[in-house]
């Protein structure tokens, strides 16, 4: 079974990855552990003609977040290996929009099992910015915890 593990470091991603260590999976089960983080465009808000101050404080956010990102699936990886040993587990950090990475990824690595936190966002959010897990439950063709 190959899972796909999309977790952003927050309370909802810790409550996917002990529901992900509670599962009983076959030592040939293949984990894919994902953090996908999101950096602002600098288009459309006139803000590229600030010259190359803006480019360096994208830049920063951008090394900072793949830093965070390392850390957040670094810590799920050794959470996950320290349960089972014997399970194949793979990690990425990307930027992108998170429900269109996910999904691609899903997609392209033939997931059978997505798992993902729900943040718990209200109406008006979920209306306006969409849901991660939403959409997944939504579109994915496999399955989505």
């Amino acid at each position: 079974m190959k899972i796909l593990l999309a977790i952003d470091g927050s309370d909802f991603s810790k409550v996917a990855i002990h529901e992900l260590i509670k599962m009983t999976l076959s030592s040939n089960s293949e984990i894919h552990i994902i953090n996908v983080y999101e950096v602002p465009k600098t288009t459309g808000l006139g803000l590229h003609t600030m010259g190359g101050r803006i480019g360096n404080y994208i830049e920063e956010i951008r090394s900072n977040a793949q830093k965070l990102g390392n850390k957040i699936v670094s810590e799920a990886f050794d959470k996950i290996k320290a349960e089972n040993k014997a399970l194949t587990i793979t990690t990425s950090v990307v930027s992108g929009l998170p429900k269109s990475t996910i999904y691609e990824k899903a997609e392209d690595w033939g997931a059978d099992l997505i798992v993902v936190g729900s943040q718990g966002h209200g109406a008006l959010s979920r209306l306006v910015l969409g849901s991660v897990s939403q959409y997944l439950t939504t579109n994915a063709k496999c399955s989505v915890l």
